[in-house]
């Protein structure tokens, strides 16, 4: 599903596979980039997608991970290593990536166990910038529904996007979960005024409005 003109869905239980939360795919001229990976079950799937969008999968630079659950990094190891991206994430949750942890990223809420993998960029900023032929992407540290949860925007064709995957939760102890910080982090990406939100979970919206309206109703 095209977006933008640099933003496609190319990854989510509609498309791949009924576990994957949303996988989207980022197009700047002859390089690329994912946001999140699914749980694996749809690699495939998500593989054939990023061509239909005229995207070789060696042209993906790097796969940046909103954040460590399962149905978001689940198949991301199987990604980097067909396509040898570089794989980024918050500090925060890479460390229960490399040590595989199914408790923390809900692994076993899946009936399934994180297999560990390494994290190339591990940020420990509240704010980052990365370039991607010619876009900026920001990448901003929202903890609360996980320790090292990140939200990633850049623009196109004059409309802020926002990666926001799961804004809607759940809180959970067990997944080492903040309300305080979840509150905030709601407040944020509101500050933000995005023109498009593309959620994890609930899809895209679109239009500053539906964008706040959707990220006010869980406060």
């Amino acid at each position: 599903m095209q977006i933008t003109p640099h933003v496609f869905q190319v990854g989510g239980s509609d498309i791949s596979a009924p576990p994957d939360a949303a996988v989207y795919l980022i197009k700047s001229g002859n390089t690329a980039a994912l946001v999140d990976g699914g749980t694996g079950e749809g690699h495939n799937e998500i593989l054939m997608n990023i061509r239909e969008c005229g995207v070789e999968p060696s042209s993906i630079a790097c796969l940046f991970i909103t954040h460590c659950h399962y149905d978001h990094t689940g198949g991301v190891a199987a990604l980097k290593e067909a396509t040898g991206c570089t794989l980024v994430a918050h500090q925060l949750d890479a460390i229960y990536l490399e040590t595989g942890d199914s408790d923390v990223t809900a692994a076993s809420w899946y009936g399934s166990f994180m297999k560990p993998f390494p994290v190339d960029i591990k940020v420990h900023e509240k704010e980052r910038s990365f370039t991607l032929g010619d876009l900026t992407i920001n990448m901003y540290h929202i903890p609360g529904h996980s320790p090292g949860s990140a939200a990633f925007t850049l623009r196109s064709n004059g409309n802020l996007v926002l990666f926001g995957q799961d804004v809607h939760g759940p809180l959970n102890d067990m997944l080492k979960s903040n309300r305080e910080h979840y509150e905030k982090s709601l407040e944020f990406m509101i500050s933000l005024e995005a023109d498009i939100l593309c959620e994890g979970h609930f899809g895209v919206y679109q239009g500053k409005e539906r964008v706040e309206r959707f990220i006010q109703s869980f406060l």
